[in-house]
């Protein structure tokens, strides 16, 4: 059985800081592209950031220079930071695990930025 399990989520504030986990189980986690996707109220799901099985790296505009993916393949878990978070990242971040056949969503966590 597949499951994706993201944590960390919490309410900040605006300026503030979080790191995001996703732990994964029953997949070769190493042969995925791993992803996080983000869902504001009233808005569709949007694309913030990915890593590929090997390693690399890209990011939303909206999110460059203050977000970073990394991977942990020993512990089969991929991390967001989170940093200089702003009000309008409010949403609640899903983790999603990538190959050319599969697709595997988590039940995702809450990301409040608020003062």
């Amino acid at each position: 059985q597949v499951q994706l399990v993201e944590s960390g989520g919490d309410l900040v504030q605006p300026g503030g800081s979080l790191r995001l986990s996703c732990a994964a189980s029953g997949i070769f986690f190493n042969m995925y592209d791993m992803c996080w996707y983000r869902q504001a109220p009233g808005k569709q799901r949007e694309w913030v950031a990915i890593i590929t099985s090997s390693g690399g790296t890209n990011y939303a505009d909206s999110v460059k220079g203050r977000f970073t993916i990394s991977r942990d393949n020993a512990k089969s878990t991929v991390y967001l930071q989170m940093s200089s978070l702003k009000p309008e990242d409010t949403a609640v971040y899903y983790c999603n695990a990538n190959s050319l056949v599969k697709n595997y969503w988590g039940q995702g966590t809450q990301v409040t930025v608020s003062s």
